[in-house]
């Protein structure tokens, strides 16, 4: 059950509407978590700059960190939007499966990030000096480890967002991974 409901266009500000009518030129719809950012005067246009800055990570890298995360969060709303995402950055639902669980086996690299995030995110913000020397033997720079904490820190608003909120889920539902993270 819903405890913050989803504003429709005619519910939030002007500036707010218009960042709505780019979304669905854009996207074809508003997602309901952007929505629900939209009873915030400004945080929607924040999140959306937040989100959408320039990075040292690649799109499928990015999908790595946001599957770890919202998987420890156990955040139904962004494991299926991020399921589909990875998708189409060309992760096989049995990658995707897999990457929830904070391993990437079939990718030597995106396994050290993988671990990494599961690592840092579980201790919150403390991981284990093995994972961060992981991390860079795997050719990730101090560049990449700052951009992979900004997009960690994008999943957690998100998550936090969709768990206080408990609106409905408008993706597909990402399939249930047995076993806890954390």
């Amino acid at each position: 059950m819903a405890t913050i409901n989803v504003p429709t266009r005619d519910e939030v500000s002007a500036n707010n509407q218009e960042i709505f009518d780019n979304l669905n030129s854009k996207l074809g719809f508003v997602p309901n978590l952007y929505a629900t950012f939209a009873h915030s005067e400004t945080a929607l246009g924040d999140y959306l700059t937040f989100q959408n800055r320039k990075s040292s990570l690649k799109a499928k890298e990015r999908e790595v960190i946001n599957l770890v995360v919202s998987q420890i969060n156990e955040c139904d709303y962004c494991l299926a939007a991020h399921t589909a995402i990875a998708k189409m950055n060309g992760f096989t639902d049995e990658q995707i499966l897999e990457l929830r669980t904070g391993e990437a086996t079939f990718d030597a690299k995106l396994d050290a990030l993988a671990n990494f995030t599961r690592d840092i995110t579980i201790n919150r913000s403390k991981p284990s000096t093995e994972s961060v020397n992981r991390l860079f033997e795997a050719g990730y720079t101090k560049e990449n480890l700052i951009d992979i904490n900004i997009v960690i820190g994008d999943k957690i608003v998100s998550n936090f967002i969709h768990g206080a909120g408990q609106f409905e889920v408008d993706f597909p539902a990402a399939p249930q991974l047995e076993g806890a993270l954390a």
